[in-house]
């Protein structure tokens, strides 16, 4: 019997892509969204219960209640201050425990799953459920990096790597061998709209985004979809390059009509 999954779900469309996947597979599965992260009209109708981000004991509880076996934890949840928290008693437990101030995102989201493992729930990865979404190698669209745009991947990878070892972030750009700006915690689409007040004369940049070395694959990928091509378009990039198979895309085949209409290549390297 598919053990009963339970979508801890963020912001974004990956909630609901995990809750079609699972009605498509006839497996049981419950939602705890998190409020103000999470959109209704992504859950719609799905069972689900919601919750605050400081209420870790509530949902632990609900999860049990309704047989979930695994958890999948999807969806972008931005990082809130203890006082937006409102920590109940297990959360301020958890905080003291981890250290919430010492730690990067991919370091809180380890604790987290180590959290949820010793409550009994076994945490699975989005590409578990949503294998299709991992980037493939090779071209999304038509236009194709030419040698200094291959030089400007080839450089942004090496400092991806580097930032996200630290646990910093996923992403970089680069623009004609300069590094115009790093992804910290404002997200990409803010990363390109900094580094396009930045940008050189001449060829444009490059959005590089890689996953994070020893990144635990459950959690946290790296993520594209046709807003970052918009977003990369606006901000007067020419490309963008993802790890093959280390990254999330959302709908390729939108993305690379997009690219294709906004004159950028989307390439899974």
């Amino acid at each position: 019997m598919i053990a009963k999954l339970g979508i801890v779900a963020g912001g974004g469309a990956f909630p609901g892509l995990a809750i079609a996947a699972c009605r498509a597979q006839h497996r049981p599965f419950h939602v705890l969204a998190l409020t103000n992260h999470a959109e209704p009209a992504v859950i719609a109708d799905a069972p689900a219960d919601w919750i605050r981000l400081g209420e870790a004991g509530t949902g632990f509880d609900l999860l049990r209640k309704v047989g979930v076996e695994e958890v999948v934890m999807i969806g972008p949840v931005r990082r809130p201050t203890l006082a937006e928290l409102a920590p109940d008693w297990r959360t301020t437990r958890f905080f003291a425990k981890v250290g919430l101030k010492a730690l990067g995102d991919d370091g809180l989201l380890r604790a987290v799953a180590r959290e949820l493992e010793e409550e009994g729930f076994r945490v699975v990865g989005i590409d578990d459920v949503l294998a299709d979404c991992l980037a493939p190698q090779g071209l999304f669209g038509s236009l194709h990096p030419d040698t200094q745009a291959e030089a400007d991947i080839a450089r942004g990878w090496e400092v991806a790597k580097g930032i996200g070892a630290l646990d910093v972030g996923q992403a970089v750009v680069v623009q004609q061998g300069v590094v115009l700006g790093c992804e910290a915690v404002e997200g990409t689409d803010a990363l390109i709209r900094r580094c396009g007040e930045l940008r050189r004369e001449g060829p444009g940049g490059v959005l590089v985004k890689v996953r994070k070395p020893g990144q635990d694959r459950r959690l946290d990928l790296p993520t594209i979809g046709v807003n970052t091509v918009r977003a990369a378009a606006a901000g007067g990039l020419r490309g963008i390059a993802v790890e093959a198979g280390g990254a999330l895309v959302l709908d390729r085949a939108a993305i690379a009509a997009e690219a294709d209409a906004s004159g950028l290549f989307v390439l899974g390297r």
